[in-house]
């Protein structure tokens, strides 16, 4: 019987030949990408591991007790895993270091209400209940100040005007649509970077306003946040982390709602009384603190290093799941991937859970210096040589849609053959954009080759990020499996490709100047 024919239309053969020289030109070991599916689906483990890390140990502000216990139990968890050279490598220091263990909150008059917020991070604590009536003192900068000297002394201070609660037509969450990933994918040059801010002008600010109401005697300061609504309160910080920053009084976000309903009970002259207890504890001592690593090492290239890795802080209003457990577990569990199939790595992988990315991405800033070179003379070390790549997920609980490619267009045929296989799982876009706000612009700063993953928004910043909504019940089970197969199989194939990763020019030194320094989420 003659073998069977393969019949070609026109409009098909393009297309073959197309995937053909892609193939050629890029090989994608399917037989790999197959068994990490298999596992990333059928056995996962990403939300125990990310259980563990919100519900178990709470949020993980940089060197608090939470951030410690999250710690000690991750390295655990991944030397259980059969990793090697598990360690948490110090770096620093940091600054001061803050903890609170209680928070109530309660409108006593003219009728009881619990009240839903939360402390600030770098403010002391109440030294037990703390009642009074409040009054309105809007205060926004310094020139606010000349209006309230005086009047501050043993009072409870609402510091914001009342925040309008306007009506949401339009759903919390979403995906990106096809129309957003064309528009996203049709930038003609790299875009995207946030405008630069002057952090030092608005640390100055902050301390001018902190010592202002300690001064005055303020007894605790109130905010409705910087958004919100719905009971969800979006704040971080009141005071500075840094040795040196002015210490605030006591101060507590609160939900919109709630402050606002204070704000017009003390307008209409009904004399609201409040009541609020906060147990905090502020060392201003500054303190070092370190990154988690880990490695599953390689063989005939051992000394070529394939990283991945998320920030392991976060704000302490919620449990830090979609801002970043969910990253810190999805890179915990490609480690896991790769170790159980027990593949081949011709490179090391190693893993990197970064410390202080909420205060400027100051843990991967501080390893990227120590071990590759300072961007602001770009000595590079022998080990900057050494690195194929770094691949991040940081921006929610949305599934991986593509990558951005921080302009380095030699790595696009690479990832669209590293993409294929992953089409059907809504995975394929690329652009030549660049993102900011994480961890990867510390390698890229130096010239090597750090990716962000373009992810869905779902609800990240219209619920969850910096708020008090941000925990396990929001994480997407399917979303993070999805990541986690795709980030399993980049770091795969960076490991075993034969040549490492194409980079960008080595970039010309940036002399650090205030204005230049990363913007600050939530601070």
């Amino acid at each position: 019987m003659p073998a069977p024919r393969l019949h070609l239309s026109l409009a098909t053969l393009p297309l073959l030949l197309c995937a053909s020289t892609l193939t050629a030109a890029e090989p994608v070991d399917l037989a790999v990408i197959h068994k990490i599916k298999l596992e990333a689906f059928n056995n996962s483990k990403v939300m125990d591991h990310l259980f563990y890390l919100t519900d178990v140990h709470g949020p993980r502000l940089t060197n608090s007790s939470g951030f410690h216990r999250a710690a000690d139990w991750t390295v655990e968890r991944l030397k259980s895993l059969g990793l090697t050279k598990v360690n948490k490598e110090k770096w620093g220091p940091f600054g001061k270091t803050w903890d609170y263990s209680r928070f109530s909150a309660h409108l006593l008059k003219p009728a009881y209400a619990p009240i839903i917020g939360f402390p600030m991070a770098w403010t002391p604590g109440t030294n037990g209940a703390l009642k009074g009536q409040p009054i309105l003192a809007v205060i926004k900068d310094e020139k606010d100040f000349p209006k309230w000297k005086g009047k501050l002394a043993g009072r409870i201070v609402l510091i914001d005007e009342v925040r309008p609660t306007p009506l949401l037509f339009n759903p919390l969450a979403r995906r990106y649509s096809e129309k957003d990933l064309d528009d996203l994918e049709a930038g003609l040059i790299p875009t995207g970077k946030r405008p630069e801010i002057d952090r030092e002008a608005r640390r100055k600010a902050q301390n001018a306003k902190a010592k202002f109401l300690r001064e005055e005697g303020a007894t605790l300061v109130v905010t409705a946040g910087y958004k919100g609504d719905g009971g969800t309160v979006f704040a971080a910080a009141g005071g500075g982390y840094r040795e040196g920053d002015e210490v605030p009084p006591p101060m507590i976000a609160i939900t919109p709602e709630h402050y606002n309903r204070i704000a017009r009970l003390i307008q209409e002259k009904q004399s609201p009384e409040i009541e609020v207890d906060i147990a905090a504890t502020l060392d201003n001592k500054p303190a070092d603190s370190y990154n988690i690593l880990a490695e599953l090492p390689g063989t005939s290239k051992k000394d070529e290093i394939v990283m991945i890795g998320a920030h392991f802080d976060s704000w302490h209003g919620g449990t830090g799941a979609t801002d970043n457990g969910v990253g810190s577990a999805v890179m915990i569990e490609a480690m896991r991937i790769l170790k159980a199939l027990d593949v081949k790595l011709p490179r090391t992988v190693r893993i990197a859970l970064w410390s202080g990315e909420e205060n400027g991405l100051l843990g991967s800033r501080a390893y990227v210096k120590e071990h590759f070179a300072n961007p602001e003379d770009m000595k590079v070390t022998e080990q900057h040589g050494k690195l194929a790549a770094y691949f991040n997920y940081d921006n929610g609980s949305g599934k991986i849609r593509g990558v951005y490619l921080q302009g380095n267009d030699m790595m696009r045929p690479i990832f669209e053959a590293w993409f294929a296989p992953f089409r059907d799982l809504g995975a394929s876009r690329i652009t030549i954009r660049d993102t900011s706000g994480t961890d990867h612009l510390a390698f890229d700063s130096i010239g090597l080759p750090g990716f962000q993953f373009i992810q869905d928004p779902l609800e990240y910043e219209s619920r969850t990020h910096h708020s008090n909504m941000d925990t396990y019940d929001h994480a997407q089970e399917a979303d993070l499996k999805q990541a986690a197969a795709i980030i399993a199989s980049f770091a795969y194939h960076a490991a075993t490709r034969p040549e490492m990763l194409p980079r960008k020019p080595l970039p010309k030194p940036k002399p650090a100047t205030p204005a230049a320094k990363p913007e600050v989420s939530g601070q």
